[in-house]
């Protein structure tokens, strides 16, 4: 049969580069693809340059698209999320029968999943919100696939994102049904959230052996690689070795040196950190991820500050600091897996999703950005107690925090001495030590919300709610 009378398993509408190619990997798998873009011109550049690698069977029209496909119909949509996203939606729901499956593998809010995958199903079509992760060359070789919707929607393609997923060193493919609805994406959001944590986190270790132990990058990179070859092994901190070590060729001076400071996000982020206090999650290591990422571009207020006064003590952070510094990433790090595994489960009991916290941490082994040694742990650890309170709980990860608490006490009280910014590594280490303090100081705020709101309080010896009436006759009684 010729390319262009053969039956396509999936169609992929979207050819930016992401889009492209998760179409070439499927191709490479074997996979017909019938592939679609507004712009003809990149659907054929597309099948000229790739289509010998794989079955790449072009298409001129939404309707041509439906009919190169097989029944029942997969689509999965490589476009802009919000409103580019539902006009998608809208062009080919009309085309498709029931049992037919779309599957959105942007970077959708998972309310708008939500909304769609409800909306769809009203007409007997499925909708799967999917989360990919591991930018253009997870895309091609292998991503991390969060799929959500039905779970019959997912045995449809599961075959098939089974065969294009990255594979975990035990060989298991980094991809799982998250759960129905928008669990898919809600996971890949979590996921982008501790992601912006991580890199806050490797950029303040940077700073720190910069300014305080005065490593030049090249010294510095060569500390990052020496730490993945230990329990930071992760992509993050290897792209970390390599971009230190990289040299502008216009320049001559470190690489690092000629970007402007200012680090911009596209939106997950702050998706995370809304949806968090939604839920009464606090996930403060990600939000101040987020909020320094935001203080980064506000380059006048940056520039008016330069004169405020900053500490005099200006001397070396002393012999072994490099070795404090990994104590505190390390421990920082298992904090935003914490609170994001956390913001999970909030998600998924609020919902009724069913997500599997060790699944999760599975998928993400490899692929993904965050991909990292220690997710194994993260893993067994939800595996052996699917009901572990936090990860910090976990005997292995309690274990390793204390035995970092001294160096990770060191750089924070370092960096403050020497005015060297770490929100990242002080929100870790006062959520730390918040949980497991026997009593917060949230009593005094309670009692303020009395007196001045009559919001009423709860004792500590008696059950029952109470409220003081304050003033020069003050009395307690039970609230009513």
């Amino acid at each position: 049969m010729e390319q262009s009378q053969q039956r396509a398993r999936i169609g992929v509408v979207g050819l930016a580069v992401m889009g492209s190619n998760l179409a070439r990997n499927l191709a490479r798998h074997g996979h017909p693809v019938a592939v679609y873009n507004r712009t003809r011109a990149r659907t054929d550049k597309l099948v000229a340059e790739h289509g010998q690698a794989g079955p790449l069977i072009p298409v001129g029209s939404p309707a041509e698209l439906v009919a190169a496909l097989q029944r029942p119909r997969r689509v999965l949509l490589m476009v802009k999320a919000g409103a580019p996203t539902d006009a998608v939606i809208d062009e080919l729901t009309p085309l498709l029968e029931s049992g037919d499956v779309l599957v959105d593998g942007g970077n959708a809010h998972f309310a708008d999943t939500q909304r769609r995958e409800a909306t769809l199903r009203a007409r007997g079509l499925h909708f799967v919100g999917t989360g990919v992760s591991g930018g253009e060359e997870g895309a091609l070789h292998g991503p991390s696939i969060m799929p959500g919707g039905s779970a019959e929607a997912y045995r449809s393609l599961a075959p098939m994102l089974t065969d294009i997923a990255a594979k975990a060193e035990d060989g298991a493919p980094c991809v799982t049904h998250v759960g129905p609805g928008g669990a898919g994406h809600f996971v890949k959001m979590v996921h982008n959230g501790i992601e912006y944590a991580d890199m806050q986190l490797i950029a303040e270790a940077y700073d720190l052996l910069r300014h305080a132990a005065g490593l030049p990058p090249d010294r510095i990179a060569a500390v990052f690689a020496t730490w993945n070859g230990g329990r930071l092994r992760s992509y993050l901190v290897e792209i970390t070795a390599e971009l230190l070590s990289h040299v502008d060729l216009d320049t001559g001076q470190p690489f690092v040196d000629v970007v402007l400071d200012q680090a911009e996000q596209k939106g997950t982020g702050r998706w995370t950190v809304q949806t968090a206090l939604e839920l009464g999650v606090p996930v403060s290591g990600i939000a101040e991820a987020v909020f320094a990422r935001s203080l980064s571009g506000h380059a006048g207020l940056r520039a008016a500050a330069q004169s405020l006064p900053g500490p005099a003590d200006g001397a070396a952070a002393g012999d072994g600091f490099a070795d404090a510094v990994e104590q505190a990433l390390y421990a920082s790090k298992i904090i935003a897996y914490a609170q994001g595994f956390h913001q999970i489960r909030a998600g998924s009991d609020e919902y009724g999703w069913g997500i599997d916290l060790g699944a999760v941490a599975g998928i993400w082994r490899a692929g993904c950005i965050i991909r990292a040694d220690f997710l194994d742990r993260i893993r067994a650890a939800f595996d052996t107690d699917p009901a572990l309170p936090s990860l910090l709980t976990a005997p292995a990860f309690a274990e390793a925090l204390g035995a970092a608490q001294d160096g990770w006490r060191r750089v924070v009280a370092t960096a403050a001495r020497l005015g060297i910014p770490v929100p990242g590594f002080a929100a870790a280490l006062s959520y730390y030590d918040s949980l497991r303090a026997r009593r917060l100081p949230a009593a005094l705020i309670q009692a303020q919300r009395d007196y001045f709101g009559a919001h009423t309080y709860r004792r500590v010896d008696r059950d029952g709610v109470f409220h003081t009436l304050w003033g020069a006759d003050r009395t307690e009684q039970p609230a009513e």
